[in-house]
């Protein structure tokens, strides 16, 4: 079994540590929304009145226009894919995107050993994906905690109460 170190794990840098963030505050959204259903056909950004009423009450782009729900439900299936990884939804049989590039890389046969060249690409390409990865951890934690609060202030000013 692989352990991880301690040093690791208390380095707030540390992948883990971004990890454990944005599962922390996808499990604290999913805990504060007990009513995922009253997210529907909330815009995702807040829109002033004044804004709405020169659009006639519609959002500008419809067919980019996300609701709280969606986004809600996008975030939960990254944090799920992220806690059981991509087997269990194989074997749902959805396949997203991420799926299918690990299962073509699967299917790319193994030549042996590496050239020092591709070794070298290859730590490139790494810390490339390891930063991209911190990136994108970083700002779905900060929408997770967007929508918790959005939903607490939401539902504590009673504005979704039709």
């Amino acid at each position: 079994m692989m352990q991880i170190s301690t040093d690791s794990a208390s380095n707030k840098h540390s992948l883990i540590n971004v990890m454990h963030r944005f599962i922390a505050a996808a499990n604290n959204m999913d805990e504060t929304i007990m009513v995922p259903s009253l997210l529907r056909d909330v815009p995702l950004e807040e829109q002033t009145k004044s804004q709405m009423e020169t659009n006639n009450n519609e959002p500008p782009c419809p067919n980019k226009q996300r609701d709280m729900y969606e986004h809600y439900l996008l975030l939960k299936s990254i944090k799920n894919d992220m806690e059981w990884g991509l087997l269990k939804r194989e074997m749902c049989s959805g396949a997203s995107f991420l799926e299918m590039a690990v299962k073509q890389e699967e299917q790319q046969p193994v030549t042996g050993d590496l050239p020092d060249d591709n070794n070298s690409d290859l730590e490139d390409e790494f810390h490339y994906h390891l930063r991209g990865l911190f990136g994108v951890l970083s700002k779905l934690t900060v929408q997770a905690d967007h929508l918790t609060n959005r939903y607490k202030r939401e539902i504590g000013g009673g504005n979704f109460m039709r």
